[in-house]
């Protein structure tokens, strides 16, 4: 019983610390949110699935594939299933897209981030130029990120892949739900790791963490870079090191960043 008093206490203890706060925050939005998540998700379902198909046709194109390689079917339903799954990351990147926008204009205005703000004598910016500045950034990078995987990674690793089973004497017939399981993985992967510099932009200048810190764990966070490449990206070596240098060519730029750019005080402001 008294274990049991104590396990209670020290749960209490966590929810109202600011950590536990953010915490109920958070649920408290999704659970007002799960009805226009949902039906995101629902809209993006529908929609997406006769678009899926097109662009599975448009994939696997003659043009679009290398020398020798053919793209089959290997029971009934794989098309099918290719499709939803296509439709359904389609109403998922609906429903992220409306959080991450949500979270941007909340976040701002969070108590904790506002006390935090005034902790290291930074003044809150405008939700607004907060809000495009982030969102246009984030979008502009992911694209840049889609735009890396399709015209340089995903030719590249074709051929090299389909070259090298060839050369051993193998007949390159690639299941259709691989082939373009390995182009969505690779531009998803892209697309993510090049937000590296959004990421870290915006917890230096709220002060989350300071750039001597970052410095100190540079090591650990190419590491870091490493392992998410190799849980995002296709499974094969070459993959994994396309996709994780550029994050980490993208983190330095977003240090340098930080310490040329200017950080106004509240009392500079007031």
């Amino acid at each position: 019983m008294a274990s049991s008093t104590s396990l209670e206490d020290a749960v209490s203890e966590l929810m109202d610390s600011p950590g536990g706060q953010l915490l109920n925050s958070v649920r408290e939005y999704l659970r007002k949110r799960a009805t226009a998540l949902v039906g995101l998700f629902l809209t993006g379902l529908v929609v997406g699935f006769p678009i899926a198909k097109s662009i599975v046709a448009w994939l696997i194109e003659e043009q679009r594939l290398p020398d020798d390689v053919n793209v089959i079917v290997t029971s009934p339903v794989e098309f099918l299933m290719l499709q939803i799954q296509l439709s359904a990351s389609f109403g998922i990147m609906l429903a992220l897209l409306l959080l991450m926008t949500e979270t941007t204009l909340r976040g701002i205005r969070h108590p904790l981030v506002i006390e935090r703000f005034k902790e290291i004598n930074v003044r809150p910016p405008k939700p607004s130029f907060s809000f495009i500045i982030s969102i246009a950034s984030s979008i502009i990078l992911a694209c840049c990120g889609i735009l890396y995987a399709w015209e340089l990674l995903t030719p590249m690793l074709f051929e090299y892949l389909s070259n090298d089973a060839q050369q051993a004497g193998l007949s390159t017939q690639w299941k259709l739900e691989a082939y373009i399981g390995f182009i969505l993985n690779l531009c998803i992967a892209s697309a993510i790791g090049f937000q590296a510099p959004v990421i870290t932009l915006l917890a230096l200048r709220v002060g989350m963490v300071e750039p001597k810190t970052l410095a100190a764990y540079r090591k650990h966070i190419w590491f870091a870079a490493f392992v998410m490449g190799a849980i995002f990206s296709p499974p094969d070596p070459l993959s994994l090191f396309l996709v994780s240098i550029p994050v980490i060519f993208l983190f330095e730029i977003a240090m340098i960043l930080h310490r040329i750019m200017p950080r106004k005080s509240m009392q500079a402001n007031s």
